[in-house]
């Protein structure tokens, strides 16, 4: 879908105030009738902030998504295995409200997916309805008489904590998804000297495949220098690849004296990736070991590539091309050695120890750690 952002107008834009309207937002009277205006954005960046998208008062596909999936209550539909698979905050409570029981969803990403099947057929058969997967006015009527836990850590976050710390590997013969950000449709963020985010990181994975490739992984690019494919599709093929793990590639942007590096892993308000937030982590040290980046943070974040792929997935912000020395360090072919190198430690740390001695700690979901090193 083509990006929608203020100064624009018409019945896109009115559609995605009234979803907005429908969430209790409040947008300006004179605006109402589909004007991307100063309220409409103020109030986009506030409903991205809440989802854990990034707040930048873009609708892209993630938060045309997201303002979609966030208008169903569990019980406005029939849910059931399909493809492509139902989406939305009714999915999500489902699988809180099962995995608050007992029964594993895996995941609470708000996609049905074949292990929330799997969970609903087992709660149907324990509360002798018929086994059928379909979560129709019955099954919802059943999950909301039995009092579940939903509150405290949820136990998909707890399960996949310990099966991260049962995990031993090696690196030579992982399967690794490198998605290079953006691509020549939606070019991402750009410097003050004409550096463009989505040619920038397709450089900076084919240093990392190279990197991992010398170390005996396997890694796989996940689009051409001339493919855009969405984010969603990204997912997809990394899910069919069966990759071990997905490293995600872009550049930071904003004010121009902003420098440093950020590290997400999927993560809303509710849940989040263990997984995903320890390679974060590791990857974060990393760059601050191998390349020197004196602010590095990792955080939660619930776009596509992290949200969809069923992989431990990390969005790697080396640096923020917006700032001119940052950026004069992208065009440098030594210093994306370096980033491959200290990425490709990162996940080499993470497949061959797991959790490691550490367990990752639990962050505040506004939190951005900083570290240093």
């Amino acid at each position: 879908m083509r990006t929608i952002r203020q100064g624009d107008a018409g019945e896109a834009v009115r559609d995605i105030q009234h979803r907005l309207l429908g969430l209790s937002y409040r947008i300006d009277a004179d605006e109402l009738e589909g004007r991307f205006g100063p309220s409409t954005e103020r109030v986009v960046r506030a409903f991205q902030q809440a989802r854990g998208l990034p707040a930048d008062g873009l609708v892209g596909p993630d938060t045309w998504g997201q303002l979609v999936e966030a208008g169903y209550r569990l019980g406005d539909r029939v849910l059931y295995l399909r493809s492509p698979a139902f989406r939305g905050d009714d999915v999500r409570e489902l699988q809180q409200r099962l995995n608050g029981l007992g029964f594993d969803t895996g995941r609470e990403d708000g996609i049905f997916g074949n292990a929330t099947q799997v969970a609903v057929l087992e709660f149907q058969r324990n509360v002798g309805e018929q086994p059928d997967a379909i979560v129709g006015a019955g099954t919802v009527e059943s999950l909301l008489r039995i009092r579940s836990s939903v509150e405290g850590p949820s136990r998909a976050v707890v399960r996949e904590a310990e099966a991260m710390r049962r995990m031993t590997g090696s690196l030579a013969g992982c399967r690794v998804a490198v998605d290079p950000g953006h691509g020549p449709d939606e070019r991402g963020n750009a410097g003050p000297g004409g550096v463009v985010e989505g040619e920038a990181t397709v450089l900076l994975a084919q240093a990392l495949v190279e990197e991992l490739a010398r170390r005996g992984a396997v890694p796989t690019l996940l689009r051409g220098p001339d493919e855009d494919p969405a984010p969603s599709e990204r997912a997809r093929v990394a899910n069919e690849l069966h990759a071990d793990v997905c490293v995600s590639i872009h550049l930071g942007g904003g004010d121009p004296e902003t420098r440093g590096a950020i590290c997400s892993f999927f993560g809303t308000t509710q849940t989040h990736s263990p997984a995903g937030q320890r390679l974060a982590e590791i990857v974060c040290e990393e760059l601050a070991e191998r390349v020197g980046v004196r602010d590095v943070a990792a955080q939660r974040l619930a776009v596509a590539m992290l949200r969809e792929t069923r992989m431990p997935a990390v969005q790697v912000e080396p640096c923020f091309v917006t700032n001119p020395d940052d950026e004069a360090l992208v065009t440098d072919p030594s210093w994306r050695r370096r980033v491959a190198a200290a990425v490709a430690d990162a996940v080499q740390r993470f497949v061959e120890g797991g959790a490691g001695e550490d367990e990752p700690r639990e962050l505040d979901p506004a939190e951005e750690r900083a570290t240093s090193r």
